[in-house]
C-alpha cells in the first residue's frame, strides 16, 4: 500500500489563464516531485467603465473552486494538504478602504492610461538616480506609473492600502497582508540594493506628484520568498464541506515567489551556475541569476531590469514581448472565422523562409490589444519589408522577431553582466513552439534545454516545501531544490544547426532602425 505523501498546492494565475495544480512529494524511491493539474480556468482582461480591468471576483472563484478540487483529490488519496502558495503576473494591485473592501476591479497593465507619464517622472527625477535606486527597465506600466495615473481617482482618495494580486489572493486566503520581494521588486518602488520598500523614491515622487505621500503608508510589510504568511481562514476550510476537524489543522500559505518568473526560474533544471534563461509565455523575460545588481549607465541604458530573486537573488533580465502578440493575431483570425489551428500555422511557418519580414516585437505599437496582422503589415510597409500576406507568413514573422529579440537581450545580458553562458533554459508555455526554441539555438549559437512547461509551478512546491520545514528539503539551497526539481522532468534539447546560408544579423538590425 502507498504511504501518504506531503502534498502542495499551487495557484498559478497567469494573464490568458489560471490553474490550481497539486505537488506531491514523493518520499518512496527517488524523491522527487509529481504535478497534477486539478482545475484551470480562462482569464483575460475586459474593458468595463473605460477601463481595461480584470474581473478580480471571478478569478478569486476559480480560486476557491481549484483549491476545493485539490484539497478533496489530496483527502481521497489519504495524503496531507501541507501547503498553499500564489504565483501570478506582476505590476497590478487592488485598492482596498479602510474595511478592506477592495474598491474596484484592479486595472490591467496592458491599460493605455499610463502613456507618457515616465517621462513627466523624469522631468522631476534624474532617470540615473531613478535607475541607480530601483534598477528597473522603464516600462509604461510600472506600478509606480499606474499609481500616478490613478491618484485622482475616488478609488485612490478612499484607499487605505493596496496589495499586488497575488498578495491580495494570499489575504483573502488568510488575512494577512504582505508584500512577497519578488513581486514588489516589479513596482518601482522597492530598493533594489537592500531589498526594502524605497522611501527615497517615494519622497521624490510625493514632492512631484502631491497625492503620492499617501503611498507608502498604502504598502504591507515586505517579506521574502519562502515566508509563512499564515493559516488558510477556517472559514474556507469548513466552506470546503471536510469537516469540523479539518478547521483545528492550520493549512499553511506560503509567500513562494510571487512573480511567476520568480518560481519558473527556481524550477529551472540547471545543473551548473552558467546559465541564462527564457522565461516563455505572454511575457517572454530573458535573462541570468546575479548574485546583485547591475546598476551601471550602460545598464540602464540598454533598459535592463535588476528584479528580485528568491534566496537573495537578482533576475537581471529584459522584458520582451512574448507570446502577446501571437496570442492576439490567433483572437483576431478567430473573430473573423478563421479556424485553422497554431499548431498547424506554425508548421506552415516552419516550410518558409526566415527572416523574410521581421518587427521590432518590443514596440509599443504591439502592447495594446487589437489587430496584430494589419499592425505588422503596416510595420512592413514603413521599414520597406515584404507584407506577410498569409496567416502562416505572418506566424512566420512573429517568431523570427521573437527569437531576434532573445538573441538582443541575451547578447545585452552576458556584455553587461560579465557572466559566460553555456546554455539557456526554456521554461513556460511558449516551450511548446518547437519552431521558435530551435530557432533560439540557431540564432544565439547556444544549445537550448526547453522544460520543464510547469515551470513556475514547480518552483512554487519547491519553495513551500523548503518553507514549511519538510525533511526531504529543509535546508536545501537554490542549486539543491534545483537539483530535486529536476527529477523525471521531460525536457528537450535543441542544438544550433546551420542554414543554408549565415544569418546576417546586422542587416536584420538594420530594418528595424528605417
Amino acid at each position: 500500500m502507498n504511504q501518504p505523501q506531503s502534498s502542495f498546492v499551487a495557484i498559478d494565475l497567469g494573464a490568458s489563464s489560471g490553474r490550481v495544480m497539486i505537488g506531491r512529494l514523493i518520499e518512496e524511491g527517488t524523491q522527487r516531485i509529481e504535478l497534477e493539474e486539478v482545475y484551470r480556468f480562462p482569464n483575460g482582461a475586459v474593458r468595463m467603465q473605460g477601463r481595461l480591468q480584470w474581473e478580480i471576483e471571478t478569478l478569486y472563484d476559480g480560486v476557491l473552486t481549484g483549491l476545493r478540487l485539490a484539497a478533496a483529490r489530496i483527502a481521497q488519496r489519504g495524503d496531507t494538504l501541507a501547503g498553499i502558495g500564489v504565483d501570478t503576473w506582476a505590476v497590478d494591485y487592488g485598492l482596498l478602504d479602510g474595511s478592506d473592501t477592495l474598491l474596484a476591479n484592479p486595472t490591467a497593465y496592458r491599460d493605455e492610461r499610463t502613456k507618457r507619464i515616465s517621462d513627466r517622472v523624469y522631468e522631476h527625477i534624474s532617470p540615473q538616480i531613478h535607475y541607480g535606486l530601483n534598477g528597473l527597465q522603464t516600462l509604461p506600466f510600472n506600478t509606480e506609473f499606474q499609481l500616478i495615473a490613478d491618484l485622482e481617482s475616488s478609488e485612490f482618495a478612499a484607499a487605505e492600502s493596496l496589495l499586488l494580486i497575488p498578495d491580495l489572493i494570499n489575504f483573502w486566503l488568510t488575512g494577512v497582508k504582505a508584500a512577497e520581494i519578488t513581486n514588489a521588486s516589479t513596482t518601482g518602488l522597492i530598493d533594489v540594493t537592500t531589498r526594502t520598500w524605497s522611501t527615497e523614491l517615494m519622497e521624490a515622487l510625493s514632492e512631484c506628484f502631491p497625492g503620492y505621500g499617501k503611498v507608502p503608508a498604502m504598502l504591507a510589510p515586505v517579506v521574502e520568498a519562502g515566508t509563512v504568511i499564515g493559516a488558510l481562514t477556517p472559514e474556507l476550510v469548513r466552506s470546503w464541506g471536510q469537516g469540523e476537524d479539518e478547521t483545528n489543522s492550520a493549512i499553511p500559505v506560503v509567500a513562494v515567489g510571487s512573480h511567476d518568473t520568480a518560481s519558473a526560474i527556481v524550477g529551472i533544471p540547471a545543473s551548473t551556475k552558467d546559465f541564462a534563461y527564457i522565461s516563455c509565455g505572454t511575457w517572454s523575460l530573458v535573462g541570468v541569476e546575479l548574485g546583485r545588481p547591475v546598476l551601471t549607465e550602460a545598464s540602464r541604458e540598454a533598459n535592463f531590469t535588476n528584479e528580485l530573486g528568491v534566496d537573495g537573488t537578482v533576475r537581471y533580465l529584459r522584458n520582451v514581448m512574448g507570446l502577446w502578440v501571437l496570442q492576439e493575431s490567433m483572437r483576431t483570425w478567430v473573430d473573423a472565422g478563421v479556424t485553422e489551428s497554431l499548431v498547424d500555422l506554425i508548421h506552415e511557418a516552419g516550410q518558409l523562409t526566415p527572416f523574410t519580414t521581421v518587427v521590432d516585437i518590443d514596440s509599443e505599437l504591439f502592447l495594446a490589444p487589437g489587430d496584430m496582422p494589419a499592425r505588422i503589415a503596416n510595420y512592413a510597409e514603413e521599414t520597406g519589408q515584404p507584407v506577410p500576406r498569409t496567416q502562416a507568413e505572418v506566424v512566420r514573422c512573429i517568431i523570427d522577431s521573437l527569437a531576434l529579440a532573445y538573441r538582443r537581450a541575451l547578447l545585452q545580458a552576458i556584455d553587461l553582466s560579465g557572466l559566460t553562458i553555456e546554455v539557456i533554459h526554456m521554461v513556460g508555455g511558449g516551450i511548446q513552439n518547437e519552431l521558435l526554441c530551435q530557432l533560439t539555438a540557431d540564432v544565439t549559437g547556444l544549445a537550448v534545454i526547453a522544460g520543464p512547461i510547469e515551470g513556475a509551478v514547480l518552483g512554487n512546491v519547491l519553495v513551500q516545501a523548503r518553507a514549511v520545514g519538510h525533511a526531504a528539503v529543509a535546508g536545501m539551497n537554490l542549486e539543491q531544490l534545483r537539483e530535486l526539481g529536476s527529477r523525471g522532468v521531460p525536457v528537450k534539447r535543441y542544438l544550433p544547426t546551420s542554414g543554408k546560408r549565415p544569418i546576417d544579423f546586422a542587416e536584420l538590425e538594420g530594418r528595424l532602425s528605417r
